[in-house]
Order: structure tokens, then sequence, then C-alpha cells
């Protein structure tokens, strides 16, 4: 039984469903309000009727889920390893993402702590893409049960004339103020959201004020492991990448209607067709590299004048580039593993998994500079960067960027199918992908937080965690 009095003055009762998997307990949240909005086939959007608006209750709807977040931490009997069994208990770190569970630390601070519960416990906010920050009309603040010195956490100047310029509340500004520890995917992001207005959309002078860490996403190595993809008809390994690959280049020629041509190279691109993911850009770039010889598959779905642009690709170049407008799962991982190369052409990117999973299956991706693509493809070695990132105005495609795109998918031609090129792919697909170094470097920043004392200890000395502390991720 959950408390929600800020918007009903009742309780609202919500069920659990837990599951222990691959060594992580993982907590599902039942609500009328959850389901019914992907329920059946007129109901197949979580945040929305539709891309960039909100469904009206979504502040409710997301108070609960924080509100449940903490409740599960303390009442659920949890199996979170072999020497440990039962409730997490009050020593525990939040790690709350994004800013839909923003509310956590603010309801621990003023109502959870004052009651003499979880007064040990941390918050770190981690975000995944600081576009999406929760604002809404600066009166909704009534709404969400704080107490009033909360509200200068979420007031918030919103500079940009859509929906509406003007005064707001900010969930995710709030989330990086009330938090202990704040984190992004990636280091290079962590960079950019400080470096300005543009990248931190407006909320680049609080992550300067509060600081903020990044570390690298790691992958799925067990969906997406190619010696033994059950969506391909040759699984291969780095020992054997050499004999699969042309077969498998040839079976997904064949399988879009390409012209089964294994001299040529073939570039993919797996996405969400919108701007961020640069498929615009893309659109312009290949009037200039595809008068070469190389062909292109686009599988993605998104914007309607997007996928528009996609469903033109066949007739403007018969034989050489081909667009799959749908979801497809096998295809994607027949991309992933036929292609000799894989497009990234975002305009900006946390951190981005198409990559890792192009390098693990041994095709060398190209990639704007820009968030975690910098730090997870080397150029020269792991892939291609386009050496700067694109122009984050979407409204129009600069020019420069289809440009510098076309230029590097030229500069990867040159190498294709030379002695560079094999030694890139081993580069690639000798790489540990995983979670294992990314997952060691978040318990150590979670197991930071629980340290005694606020601050780090002198140069030198070793600082003992206070306790291991169990991690629960809203």
């Amino acid at each position: 039984m959950l408390g929600i009095p800020a918007l009903l003055p009742r309780t609202e009762m919500v069920n659990f469903f837990h599951t222990h998997k691959r060594g992580v307990d993982r907590i599902f949240v039942d609500h009328p309000l959850y389901l019914s909005k992907v329920w059946g086939k007129t109901g197949s959007k979580i945040y929305g009727p539709r891309s960039g608006e909100d469904y009206d209750d979504n502040q409710f709807r997301f108070m609960l889920l924080a509100k449940a977040a903490i409740e599960a931490a303390k009442v659920l009997s949890l199996d979170s390893n072999e020497y440990f069994n039962g409730p997490y208990g009050e020593n525990v770190v939040f790690v709350a993402n994004d800013w839909h569970t923003a509310l956590l630390p603010c309801y621990l601070k003023s109502e959870y702590k004052p009651a003499g519960q979880f007064e040990n416990a941390k918050v770190a906010f981690c975000v995944h893409n600081i576009a999406y920050q929760g604002r809404f009309a600066f009166a909704d603040f009534d709404k969400l049960g704080l107490p009033d010195k909360f509200r200068s956490s979420f007031d918030f100047i919103d500079g940009y004339e859509k929906p509406v310029k003007g005064r707001k509340i900010n969930w995710m500004k709030a989330g990086f103020l009330e938090s202990d520890l704040n984190m992004t995917v990636s280091p290079n992001y962590a960079s950019e959201l400080s470096s300005g207005v543009d990248k931190g959309v407006e909320l680049d002078t609080i992550v300067r004020m509060e600081g903020i860490i990044g570390i690298c996403n790691g992958m799925d190595v067990q969906e997406w492991d190619p010696s033994a993809d059950k969506y391909l008809d040759t699984p291969y390994d780095i020992s054997t990448v050499f004999d699969a690959k042309p077969e498998l280049k040839a079976a997904l020629q064949a399988e879009v209607g390409l012209p089964v041509r294994p001299d040529v190279p073939l570039f993919g691109f797996i996405g969400r067709l919108e701007e961020q993911k640069g498929s615009d850009i893309l659109a312009e770039a290949v009037k200039d590299f595809l008068m070469d010889d190389v062909q292109l598959i686009v599988l993605g779905t998104g914007k309607k004048h997007l996928e528009k642009q996609l469903e033109e690709l066949d007739s403007l170049f018969p034989d050489k580039a081909i667009g799959v407008v749908k979801f497809n799962t096998p295809l994607a991982h027949m991309i992933t593993a036929g292609a000799d190369f894989l497009l990234v052409p975002s305009r900006f990117e946390p951190c981005g998994l198409i990559q890792l999973h192009a390098m693990r299956y041994g095709t060398v991706p190209v990639v704007a500079s820009t968030g975690g693509l910098v730090d997870t493809v080397e150029e020269g070695v792991t892939g291609f960067q386009c050496g700067k990132a694109f122009n984050v105005d979407c409204e129009v495609v600069d020019p420069a960027d289809a440009e510098l795109l076309s230029a590097t998918v030229k500069r990867a031609v040159k190498i294709y199918g030379t002695a560079q090129y094999k030694k890139m792919i081993r580069n690639c697909m000798s790489q540990d992908l995983s979670w294992k170094d990314p997952a060691r470097k978040w318990e150590d920043s979670l197991l930071g937080l629980q340290v005694e004392g606020s601050g780090p200890g002198q140069e030198g000395e070793e600082i003992a965690p206070k306790a291991k502390a169990n991690v629960a991720t809203p």
C-alpha cells in the first residue's frame, strides 16, 4: 500500500512482480495507469500518445513509480546474492534513471529521512539523454506532494519557443540537485553536458555546478553473440570471421534484393528515423557517396517524413540502396553480421549500443564524433570517426555535415578488403564489450557513496566502504 497524498487523498495499491535473473533482482510495478497505456492494439506508447507528447497523468504515474521503488527496497523479500536473503533494507543506494524517477531523492529527503527511515540511503542520478527533462507547468509543483523548500530545485526558465516558452518546473533539474551523485553513460557525454546550452539543453550550468561522472555502457554479449546468434545461418567468431562474413553478406544482399556482389562495400544503418540519429544527414550524404560503387541498407522506423526519405532510396538508387521501414529483429542481426561497415551518424549519442554490436560482430563502425561514440570507437583502429560533432540544429541539414559524413564513408571505402581493414575487424572483435568493466566502475562509484564521511580521504589513503550496499534501480 503506497500513500500518494499529492494528487489523491487515498492510498494507491500496486502489485510487485519479482524475479532473480543473472544475478540481478528484477521488480516490475503493476498499476492500472501503467498497463492501460500499452494494452491492446491501440495503446502502444509508454510515455505519450505520440512522439514528444506526454500523457496528462504522467506526473502522477512517475510519482507512483518513485514511491513504489522506495517501498520495494524496504518490504520485498529479495535474493540479491548467495550471502543475503530478505529485504534490501535501508542501507541502500538508489539509482534514479532520468527525469521519470527524479522525485525519488526528493521523497527520501522530505518524507522518509525525517521519519527516521533510509537515513543512510544515497541516490545516484543517471542521465541517459538530457534532451528529455520532464518540463511541466510551474503550477504543477503543488501536485507533487513536496514541501515548499523544494520548489527552487524544480524552478526553471524554459528558453525554447516550443511548446511554450517561460517558467516551468523541471524534474531533471531537481534530480541533479537533490541526488548524492550525478552520472551518465559515457565520459565524453559527461563533458558535453557541461560544455554549453546546446549540448546541456539549458541544464549545463546545473551540471557544471553539481558535477557529473561518465561510465560507458556495456552490451548484452549473450543476445549479441555471433558464435551463437539464432538469426545467422553461419555462426562465427574471431577465428572464423573471414570465412563466415562473405556468406552472411551474400545472404543479406539476397534477402533485401540487392545484387549479390562480394567486391562492393556494403554499409548498414539500423536505428530510429529521427534527427538525433542523423538519418536526415544520411539521406543527404547518400546523394554523394552512392555515386561510387557501394551498397547501403537502412533499417528503421520513426518520423513519417524521414520514413518517406527512406522509402525513396529504392527508386533513387536501384541496385545500390534499399530502405526497410519496419521493426525487424532478424534483419537487424543479419545487417550487423553481414554488412562490411555500420553507419552511426548521430547528432548526439550519450553512449550508443549499435556501434558496440557492430564491433562484436566484426563490422567496422563509421560514426559521428559525439558522445560515447568518441569513447568507444577509435579512429583507424576499431572504426572511423567523422572528426567533429554534427550541428545539433535539427531544423535543416547542414550541408557541411552531409559532406563530412560522405567523406568519412569514402575513407572507409578506400581500405575495404585491405590488410588494414582485416586488422580493424580483428581489433573490433578482440575487445571485451561486455558489462564486466563498466559494472566494476559502477560498483566502485556507488560504494563510494557508502563511505563514512562526506569526502575523499587524504592522498594515498584507502577508503573502506561502510557496508556492502544493495542497489535499487527504478
